[in-house]
């Protein structure tokens, strides 16, 4: 049996020995035994390696130390002086069932089967370096192919100068366009992929080494696009099919069905679907769209797809795709439903968005000695607490008379930031963690906690300095004072 030493802060203790019962009561879980050891922090999040070390030197009759997810630093030094393994739980003590259920291990999202094309649309009307910087960025999402849009009825004079400089970059390389002379052309200069060919324009597939990408020469007809496939076939060419989603009211439902009709029919060949025409011209998130998209390509086996980021509200759509491709993969390997792998398609919402009751709460902020305020957020709306009290608020404007901070700038600016925060959380039914970021899913930007936390340390401290200066200006004699 394994045995667990899990470290935290005063105000965790209580509710960790209470949620380690109930894992423990719970017949799935493998058997473990645990220890608990309380370091003399109030927060755990303010816990590092070097104070943990200097608090416990060693460790005796323990298999593994679990530490707080909101524990900062490098844990090997720890590893190093205990002999034994460190790890970070999840940062709230309220997912540890979720955690014990994964035997403590990140769900693995190396593994996709789908390649992602990213496409730069207006490609002719940007610079050689513009187009270089646009798809270091789409690779930094998780593009694995550059496709260079060509606009029709306009020249794309430096077309081939740019092929050639991604492809010296390092980039694999497609090239999108109708015009016969584009796609040659895009060939010769090493393109590694030319889309799109038809019936009438695969020949240019026996001009040069691109693989090419076969769609209908007219739309929806499938019968084109066998005899596009047939053609590559019999030349023992690769290729990939497209029979092309349909915006919604423009024949959505039918173009899926092409897809499911396509893999029927060709149980083995590359097939790519673009999804722009979903992402790009629907007015919702799209986190969602590639969500359910991503699900629909699982199933088929579909292995490419085309993507487009140009919309304001689509700038994440390749970083979304690289997500969603990852989980529908491993769900699909774990024949699961893909549920509980990542948060990264979570945009507005979370799965479990208030870890805590209002009573739970109440009972933690009975045992706050100091006063510093900690805020967290329950169905119930914002609790803000110190020794002093509570409030319960869903508008922060409500707190703001009885926090005594009117003369404290600093700390009314780190207060009004944290509240904010805590009321979006509310309003949104999301995770709210004091001194954390919200999680946007793939759209958060990352910020380091630490320049929140401190910020509210140095307030803390400010405050504490002037309490001790005005307490040793009040015990100067007055005599002392007017000389």
């Amino acid at each position: 049996m394994e045995r667990l030493l899990f470290l935290t802060g005063k105000l965790a203790e209580h509710s960790l020995h209470h949620v380690l019962q109930q894992i423990q009561s719970h017949s799935q879980t493998p058997s473990f035994d645990y220890q608990i050891k309380q370091i003399g922090v109030s927060v755990a999040a303010l816990m590092t390696p070097q104070l943990i070390a200097r608090r416990i030197p060693q460790v005796e009759q323990v298999d593994k130390v679990v530490l707080p997810g909101l524990c900062q630093g490098d844990l090997a030094p720890l590893q190093s002086q205990w002999g034994v393994p460190v790890v970070r739980g999840p940062k709230d003590l309220k997912d540890l069932p979720q955690y014990f259920g994964q035997q403590g291990q990140v769900p693995d999202l190396s593994q996709h089967s789908v390649k992602i094309f990213a496409e730069i649309v207006d490609a002719p009307d940007l610079t050689v370096d513009a187009i270089l910087a646009k798809a270091t960025w789409f690779k930094q999402q998780g593009a694995d192919v550059i496709d260079l849009g060509c606009l029709p009825g306009k020249a794309f004079a430096h077309m081939t100068d740019t092929v050639r400089a991604l492809k010296q970059a390092g980039f694999q390389v497609s090239v999108d366009s109708m015009r016969e002379d584009d796609l040659l052309a895009a060939g010769q200069a090493g393109a590694d992929y030319l889309l799109s060919l038809h019936e009438h324009s695969v020949w240019i597939a026996d001009e040069v080494a691109a693989t090419p990408v076969l769609i209908p020469a007219r739309p929806g007809n499938m019968a084109s696009l066998a005899r596009a496939i047939a053609y590559c076939q019999q030349r023992n060419k690769a290729f990939f099919a497209d029979p092309i989603l349909d915006p919604i009211h423009f024949g959505l439902t039918q173009s899926i069905v092409r897809y499911q009709k396509l893999r029927k029919k060709y149980p083995d060949i590359p097939i790519m679907m673009g999804v722009g025409n979903l992402t790009e011209l629907t007015d919702a998130d799209t986190t969602g769209i590639n969500a359910l998209l991503f699900g629909i390509i699982s199933e088929l086996n579909i292995n490419a797809v085309l993507a487009t980021s140009v919309s304001p509200h689509a700038t994440a759509a390749i970083a979304e795709a690289d997500i969603a491709r990852r989980i529908m993969f491993r769900a699909r390997q774990d024949q699961r439903l893909p549920r509980g792998y990542a948060a990264g398609l979570l945009g507005l919402h979370d799965r479990k968005p208030f870890p805590y009751s209002a009573a739970e709460i109440a009972e933690m902020a009975a045992q706050v000695k100091d006063p510093s305020y900690r805020i967290m957020v329950s169905e119930a709306g914002m609790h803000i607490y110190n020794r002093d009290g509570m409030q319960v608020v869903t508008d922060p404007f409500q707190s703001y008379p009885g926090l005594g901070v009117q003369d404290d700038a600093s700390h009314a600016f780190y207060l009004g930031v944290e509240l904010a925060r805590a009321q979006i959380a509310w309003q949104l039914k999301k995770r709210y963690v004091q001194d954390e970021m919200l999680d946007w899913g793939v759209a958060s930007a990352q910020v380091p906690a630490e320049v929140s936390r401190g910020h509210r340390e140095a307030s803390i401290k400010e405050r504490l300095e002037a309490a001790r200066s005005q307490k040793s200006q009040a015990e100067i004699p007055p005599g002392d004072a007017e000389s």
